[in-house]
């Protein structure tokens, strides 16, 4: 892995109009328009969420019974997860971290 050293100067970043909010939208964007903002930011998440978990099902190469059953979580759970109604929270979202990343320990873990 290549690691890469920058450095930014914060007059740099003043021209570019980088790390800047226009103080003017922000106080004039109302409740409303708040609220529609952040449900659009939760459906992106949980579409997100519905895709990493199917795809590490699919990785694995179990359908969603056999992955139900390996993790040891409820088929619905798991098709909530994958149709994006519900999204892995604590330590469901650990295990599918931990499967996408290391499969063969998480999975004899957890026979």
């Amino acid at each position: 892995m290549k690691i890469v050293r920058m450095k930014i100067e914060p007059t740099d970043m003043a021209r570019q109009g980088m790390g800047q909010i226009d103080v003017a939208k922000v106080d004039n964007t109302s409740d409303a328009e708040i609220a529609v903002q952040s449900a659009q930011d939760d459906a992106l998440a949980m579409q997100d969420a519905a895709k990493f978990a199917r795809r590490v099902r699919r990785r694995l190469g179990f359908s969603q019974a056999e992955f139900a059953t390996r993790i040891d979580v409820s088929l619905e759970t798991i098709r909530n997860w994958e149709q994006g109604k519900r999204s892995p929270t604590g330590a469901a979202k650990a295990l599918l971290k931990v499967l996408d990343k290391a499969p063969e320990a998480a999975l004899a873990a957890l026979h």
